[in-house]
């Protein structure tokens, strides 16, 4: 199968680019031509915003597959579908887990009750067009993910993978994905603070048992590739996590474990736990979502174990700490409420 990736050089790219050389398919990649590629790998150097100047040369490839990677708005699905209709066989768009009505309640953008979970592809989507504030959005823009635009929306770019007739879609929705390469540095809050020797490691009790969807990089990059090349993923929308969901102290207790640290976890009520360690919106909204529809159609498992992928991700965040957390530490901050407050393990 021949597969162009737009964006493949990324933080999931990465690890997707090997595994589908790895199954015997053609990969081009399209990319804006500041990181490497793997030796040998076909390239385009090109704008992403500017893909219409490029049909001519993707005419005369001839892409089975195409799966953009850094699609965040309608505008640039629209681009998309526009450039590839009739060129290519099927376009797959990688979604976020944000399009769901629980995470706009979790954001507070959503009005409303707590949404029923599990998440399945099936629930209730968002109403509101606005999940994440201006700053937000400009923040992720200036540090993480230099794509993401200020018309930022998944939902839109769902229904233009999905609604053109003369062009087959797939849809993939990506949980919290950690890994090596994780732009946001997941586990750099628990895992600085364990090597640093805190002996206290608080959690606000609204935030400890909260639970949302993650995935190994590398296993997600497993999903990509097999849905990329299921034909029977054609039209179909799929959730990508881990089967199990934990909250974040167990997952903060699972990096600990991992590295033997000797630190001790307190829960403290909210209005004791310093600020910086409190979560905004509604925490009593927990994202948890069900994989099971891609792991019966398609026969997706990930090929990493937990423990490994916790291990690996530990190995890269020790290697590569953040110029610029987004996190704060205020240790003198934490010491005197763990001082003031009653704790619960």
């Amino acid at each position: 199968m021949k597969l162009l990736l737009i964006g493949g050089t990324g933080f999931i790219g990465h690890f997707v680019v090997p595994q589908l050389l790895q199954a015997g398919h053609n990969v081009t990649l399209f990319h804006r031509g500041t990181r490497g590629v793997p030796q040998s790998t076909p390239q385009i150097v090109g704008d992403r915003n500017r893909l219409a100047d490029y049909r001519q040369q993707f005419t005369q490839e001839k892409f089975d597959v195409i799966v953009d990677f850094v699609l965040g708005s309608g505008a640039q699905a629209t681009q998309l579908m526009e450039t590839f209709r009739g060129i290519a066989g099927r376009i797959v768009a990688l979604s976020s887990m944000d399009v769901y009505r629980a995470w706009g309640v979790f954001n507070g953008v959503e009005p409303g009750g707590l949404q029923e979970l599990p998440l399945t592809e099936d629930s209730e989507l968002r109403s509101s067009r606005n999940v994440y504030p201006p700053e937000v959005l400009s923040r992720l823009r200036t540090m993480i993910y230099p794509w993401v635009d200020d018309e930022y929306d998944k939902i839109p770019v769902e229904q233009a993978a999905l609604g053109d007739p003369e062009m087959p879609g797939t849809v993939l929705r990506l949980p919290m994905i950690y890994g090596p390469g994780d732009p946001v540095h997941r586990f750099h809050p628990v895992l600085k603070r364990i090597d640093d020797g805190r002996k206290q490691i608080i959690f606000a009790d609204d935030v400890a048992p909260l639970r949302t969807p993650r995935g190994y990089v590398e296993n997600v990059a497993a999903a990509i590739a097999v849905a990329a090349t299921s034909p029977q993923a054609c039209g179909r929308i799929y959730n990508v996590c881990e089967s199990e969901s934990f909250g974040e102290l167990a997952w903060a207790q699972k990096i600990a474990a991992a590295t033997q640290g000797e630190g001790e976890f307190v829960v403290l009520p909210h209005n004791r736990t310093p600020k910086h360690l409190l979560w905004p919106g509604n925490t009593a909204q927990h994202v948890v979502a069900s994989s099971d529809r891609i792991r019966h159609e398609l026969g997706y498992r990930e090929p990493v174990s937990r423990e490994e992928a916790i291990g690996r991700t530990i190995e890269w965040e020790r290697a590569h700490p953040p110029a610029h957390p987004l996190t704060p530490f205020d240790y003198p901050a934490e010491d005197k409420a763990a001082e003031e407050s009653p704790a619960s393990p």
